[in-house]
């Protein structure tokens, strides 16, 4: 438990206590009267009450729109079903920057709806929505449908012999079973949509405003430091709760439960109402998922001139104004720095991973929480907090390209220790102790016991920790150096100006990382173990 300790107390709490520190101490003296008058201020409880109302409408509507998505998933079996299921995982791969570009192409300016029928509905709320429910669609899938594929439908097919219909068999049988797993799923969307800013940045405009978006706006535009330590405060606080509580969900979704193979469970649609909720669902996936991604490859392509790779040419340009190198160089160094934060991720991950599975206790179980945390504190604060903290020797880091990978390596790090922990835990001890016997040294046995048996999910970490790297903004948006972009900010970049040319950029750059991303994600599918962890994302 030491490495990761330390690297979580350098590049995690010591950054983000040094922004509170310097947002409420001065002259030698707490200024902890400032907490209530900012939260005193119309603004600020306007921003909370819209993070908040904002948060609970998007889980409302993605458990709506996914869960019988999650069903189908689960029970249904038809042609294609392998590829569509990744397919409606890219969105939670891709960065939010992108996930707000394609939809910025189908309801912004110039977009899809503005095209066929004059309707924008960027800088609108439903424009967030959407967004919100494309981003974690998959998150409600795979965590329910997970678990649902597992439940023995015998027990369902019980209670309908007994005399239940099959709206009571599912209601009284199949609900209580799913019930953790559901809160689950919905704590994991609201803590996302809590703390929300690329789709918020991009498709809100000036008149919303998360959080997240918020201490944005006071560390780099306003340099309000006591404000945006008290909004960090107020979303560390948040993002505490929520995680304790999901943690509790987890706990319950661990209990004895009747499980089978998720191989045996699907069958082909039968009946009229079977066929007519999987076409709702395939409709649903082409329009809310595909279409986005579609148009979004289509808007790269449709320069000027008339179709063609325009835009990706101009991407080998300099033009001097809002990059210093040609902004074709994101790809490369987005690539670079995701390596780099993929291999401290692994390390760091499977270290924890390693000593979780060993030990337990209260301050284990704390341990494991602080883990989970960088998904949910403010990035923002994360990477401003990297500026003024990591400015001195020994950790004078301001410079240095390792920078942007740390940063990168700490969203990492929860996907390595969330996808090897059920494997790692699922190894036979006794295995170990036998290795021991026969005279291998501990190093020896994890080398030939542990790793043969985690190898796919090492494999898989990885991936997951590349694809997040990849398209992390929020804190390198702040440490990212102007000859050294990274797509992400690339993007971000490019929208902030006006004219065709920019726009066009932005698109190919975005399908660029949308491709890579995808590319990941699918190799991530194809060795993913046939008996995946209950209910695992």
């Amino acid at each position: 438990m030491a490495v990761p300790a330390v690297f979580f107390g350098l590049f995690f709490a010591y950054p983000v206590a040094a922004i509170v520190e310097r947002g409420l101490h001065a002259d030698g003296v707490w200024r902890l009267g400032r907490i209530l008058d900012v939260l005193g201020e119309a603004d600020v409880r306007h921003v909370l009450w819209f993070t908040v109302w904002q948060a609970l409408a998007s889980t409302a509507l993605t458990l709506l729109i996914a869960l019988p998505g999650a069903y189908v998933f689960a029970r249904l079996d038809f042609p294609g079903k392998q590829v569509l299921r990744a397919a409606v995982t890219v969105p939670f791969v891709l960065p939010t920057v992108v996930v707000g570009t394609a939809f910025l192409a189908v309801v912004g300016r110039g977009g899809l709806l503005d095209d066929l029928w004059g309707v924008r509905l960027d800088t609108t709320v439903w424009a967030i929505l959407l967004a919100h429910v494309f981003f974690n669609y998959a998150v409600v899938v795979r965590t329910v449908g997970g678990l649902w594929a597992q439940l023995d439908p015998r027990q369902e097919e019980a209670a309908r012999m007994l005399g239940a219909s099959r709206l009571a068999a599912w209601r009284k049988v199949t609900l209580p079973a799913l019930g953790p797993a559901v809160a689950a799923a919905a704590l994991m969307v609201f803590l996302f949509t809590f703390t929300s800013f690329g789709v918020v940045q991009i498709l809100g405009g000036p008149g919303f405003s998360t959080l997240e978006v918020e201490i944005y706006r006071q560390t780099a535009q306003i340099f309000d430091l006591s404000t945006a330590a008290v909004l960090t405060i107020v979303q560390f606080a948040a993002v505490g709760l929520i995680l304790l509580v999901h943690a509790w969900t987890v706990r319950r979704r661990e209990s004895a439960l009747r499980l089978v193979d998720a191989a045996h469970t699907a069958r082909p649609p039968r009946g009229a109402g079977q066929r007519a909720l999987l076409a709702l669902v395939l409709a649903t996936v082409a329009v809310l998922i595909l279409l986005p991604l579609g148009v979004l490859v289509q808007r790269s392509l449709q320069a000027p001139g008339g179709f063609g790779f325009a835009y990706y040419r101009a991407l080998g340009d300099a033009d001097g104004g809002t990059f210093l190198v040609p902004p074709i160089e994101a790809v490369w160094n987005s690539l670079r720095y995701a390596l780099a934060a993929t291999a401290v991720a692994l390390v760091i991950g499977g270290l924890a991973a390693a000593a979780l599975t060993r030990r337990a206790g209260r301050l284990v179980r704390g341990f494991d929480a602080l883990l989970m945390l960088p998904l949910g504190v403010s990035a923002v604060t994360v990477g401003f907090g990297f500026l003024i903290t990591l400015d001195e020797p020994p950790l004078d880091l301001r410079q240095s390209w390792w920078l942007v990978p740390l940063a990168q390596a700490l969203v990492g790090v929860p996907f390595v220790v969330r996808t090897m922990l059920p494997v790692l835990r699922a190894v036979d001890g006794r295995l170990r102790e036998a290795a021991a016997v026969l005279g291998a040294s501990p190093l020896r046995a994890w080398r030939e016991v542990d790793l043969p048996m985690v190898r796919r999910a090492l494999l898989i970490a990885a991936g997951f920790a590349f694809a997040v790297s990849l398209g992390e903004f929020g804190a390198t948006v702040f440490i990212a150096r102007p000859d050294n972009p990274t797509l992400p900010v690339a993007v971000a970049r490019l929208l902030g100006r006006a004219g065709d040319l920019n726009y066009g950029q932005a698109m190919a750059l975005s399908t660029v990382l949308m491709v890579v991303c995808a590319v990941c994600l699918l190799l991530l599918e194809r060795i993913r173990p046939a008996r995946a962890q209950t209910g695992e994302f």
